[in-house]
């Protein structure tokens, strides 16, 4: 459910997705070679005498002999299974449904749950393969099979668990709009607890700043692009992410769900979710480190606005679809 939640496999940081040298060469070719330095210069602000420190926690969070639990882990199975639980609960309030009941049994929910999993970690692999980083498993393609170098996509998950909705709903014969509502009502857990796993990562961090808040990453001084500019204050960018593309979003749709009857609308839980993610997801891209290298980075154009503009559009034609069929009802 997350974009690019782990590492990725050309050594350069998740979101980024290229290797560390290759910034410095792309601002060479762009600046000039004596002018990088006084571009990287020009980008950083005042170090504060109050800049927080990274907290710097092991990406470990769990070791008993061979066995390594990390926080990423962590984070996929305390959304996938939490949100398993809510939407178990969604179900189970007949208030919340124009039949009164819920549109298909809760032993069903214990299923929806393997799609989903297997929607999420296809679809997000696959995502970062053909969004982010395709010229590198086109050279290498046998690694598009080794997860366990990292490399995650929300936009590839979110495609992911849509078709994975759909074989859903199609082989147990059930309302696939009721079924994609409920989903998208529980996805925000998940993406709150990724980004927060992100943030553990010391990854993903923001552009440079100079408000109170700002933090040292100490992965930035380690990467080649950004180390002339080093230690210097960013946005701890993961939090916003993990508090709007999370808990905003989960409290706009639990408002919908529960005060308006949304999903005695079928349509409108999931367009809602998908316009409010591209907006959070938007708004943050602004405080975020963007990828230099990226075809869809140019001036405040960045990849992750790019991705969420068709998600906002998509959106507004699933409210507008619902509302339509509710009225020819």
């Amino acid at each position: 459910m997350l974009h690019t939640m782990v590492p990725s496999p050309t050594g350069g940081k998740p979101g980024l997705g290229m290797p560390r040298a290759s910034v410095r060469v792309a601002l060479t070719l762009r600046c000039g070679p004596g002018q990088v330095g006084a571009f990287e210069q020009e980008k950083r602000p005042a170090m504060s005498l109050l800049a927080i420190p990274f907290p710097n926690i092991d990406a470990v969070a769990l070791q008993i002999g061979p066995l390594t639990v990390k926080w990423y882990g962590l984070a996929y199975l305390t959304g996938l299974v939490l949100g398993w639980l809510y939407i178990r609960r969604l179900i189970q309030e007949p208030r919340l449904w124009a039949s009164g009941q819920g549109p298909f049994p809760i032993e069903r929910v214990d299923d929806l749950l393997l799609y989903m999993t297997l929607g999420v970690v296809l679809g997000g692999r696959l995502g970062s393969v053909l969004f982010y980083e395709p010229g590198h498993y086109l050279k290498n393609p046998l690694e598009i099979l080794m997860v366990w170098k990292g490399g995650m996509a929300f936009h590839g998950a979110l495609v992911g668990c849509g078709l994975a909705i759909w074989l859903f709903a199609s082989r147990y014969k059930l309302p696939v709009w009721s079924v994609m509502d409920v989903c998208a009502a529980a996805v925000p857990i998940g993406l709150g607890f990724g980004r927060l796993a992100n943030f553990v990562n010391g990854e993903l961090f923001g552009r440079p700043t100079s408000v109170p808040w700002g933090m040292v990453f100490p992965d930035a001084a380690r990467m080649r692009e950004y180390a002339s500019v080093e230690p210097t204050p960013r946005h701890p960018s993961q939090l916003y992410e993990s508090f709007f593309e999370g808990l905003v979003l989960f409290l706009v749709l639990r408002f919908l769900t529960h005060k308006r009857g949304a999903l005695q609308t079928p349509g409108v839980v999931t367009g809602t979710f998908l316009i409010g993610y591209g907006l959070a997801r938007s708004f943050c891209e602004l405080f975020r480190q963007p990828d230099p290298l990226h075809a869809l980075t140019a001036g405040p154009l960045t990849p992750g606005i790019a991705y969420s503009i068709p998600m906002i559009l998509l959106g507004l034609w699933f409210i507008t679809g619902a509302r339509e069929r509710a009225r020819m009802a």
